[in-house]
């Protein structure tokens, strides 16, 4: 299914630069108003297809690969600069486009993380930043509470350690089935998505295709682990993506002190499994359910409020004198902009007339 035709509207090449050879995904007219999208982890610029083509010609739509997934090359993760490698690769890529200034950012999932990394490393660069389901400010796993204090000295419950070792193994594999909870496809169904109704079995391989493509070692995803003596008894490596977005290396708190500060929209499900309060991959979360023995306790290791930390850094952001806006979608899981494509597509539309 790699080769599944793109929709109409769509394009798709390999743009070289001095740090990656990044494949992109593009549509609207050549001389529009750029909109960068950054998709999130183990998935692909495939995911933005149903909400670029929505975009008016005035628009330019450009949707890369981060490295070491989809089509672009799979260079090492040096996870000790949390997510900087992702938002030098796509500065590199921009640089390149001759698209430096004046752009729209929309980050899914760890590419919200990716954007918010991406506006403070060029400030003035970016017109605005549009935040689906995005990662918490203070990483994925092993933080407490709203300011992100770590459960542990050595961020114990977070980094490449903390991943399925059987969907790591059928992830490798490219596992297409369905007859294990920890196959691809179903942790795509089940945690990507909250409503399917919308999403047809041809475009359900895409994605599944676009999942398998990801590139899998220590060095990518998840990434490398170390022991620890604290619960649950792994900690971060150094390499990969999932130790680049644990607190360890991934702390974006001083996005709410940048400046300038470009306007934010921020959207998210009121079902979303993975980017949550009560995520179904967080350790804290899960040995509170006593899915995970040993969980020592919410007073040692609560569930990490991912999004109550959020919406603190952007309430810290307006306190700053930025401006955000959320928006609450009834119903729908981790990924907005494919459950609702046309309600996701009105809000980003919305938005972005408003600074045009």
């Amino acid at each position: 299914m790699d080769d599944a035709p793109l929709l109409e509207g769509i394009s798709s090449r390999t743009v070289d630069t001095p740090r990656l050879r990044t494949h992109i995904l593009a549509g609207g007219a050549e001389d529009g108003v750029p909109v960068l999208f950054i998709h999130g982890n183990i998935s692909s610029s495939r995911y933005f297809e149903e909400t670029m083509i929505t975009l008016p010609d005035r628009y330019r739509a450009i949707a890369p690969d981060l490295r070491g997934f989809g089509g672009s090359e799979a260079k090492p993760v040096d996870a000790t600069r949390g997510l900087r490698d992702f938002s030098d690769d796509l500065y590199a890529l921009t640089t390149a486009l001759g698209l430096e200034r004046g752009i729209h950012l929309v980050g899914w999932s760890m590419g919200g993380g990716v954007a918010m990394q991406y506006a403070m490393d060029h400030p003035g660069a970016v017109a605005t930043l549009a935040l689906i389901s995005p990662l918490s400010p203070y990483g994925f796993g092993g933080t407490r509470d709203e300011q992100g204090t770590p459960c542990w000295p050595d961020y114990a419950g977070s980094g490449g350690g903390t991943a399925s070792p059987e969907f790591v193994k059928r992830l490798a594999e490219g596992d297409r089935s369905a007859d294990d909870p920890n196959s691809p496809r179903n942790v795509m169904n089940s945690f990507f998505f909250k409503d399917t109704s919308r999403i047809t079995p041809e475009r359900e391989e895409v994605f599944l295709s676009e999942v398998l493509r990801s590139k899998v070692g220590d060095d990518n995803y998840p990434g490398d682990a170390t022991a620890s003596q604290n619960w649950p008894n792994v900690a971060p490596g150094t390499r990969g993506v999932n130790n680049a977005m644990s607190p360890k290396y991934c702390n974006l708190s001083a996005f709410a002190g940048m400046n300038p500060k470009p306007d934010v929209l921020w959207v998210h499900g009121t079902d979303d499994q993975v980017i949550s309060d009560t995520s179904f991959f967080d350790f804290g979360y899960l040995g509170q359910l006593e899915v995970v023995p040993g969980w020592p306790g919410t007073e040692v290791y609560p569930p990490q409020p991912m999004v109550s930390q959020i919406r603190s850094v952007l309430e810290s952001y307006h306190h700053n004198g930025g401006s955000y806006q959320e928006e609450i979608i009834p119903g729908c899981g981790h990924s907005p902009h494919v459950e609702r494509p046309e309600t996701l597509s009105q809000m980003l539309l919305d938005f972005l007339d408003e600074h045009e």
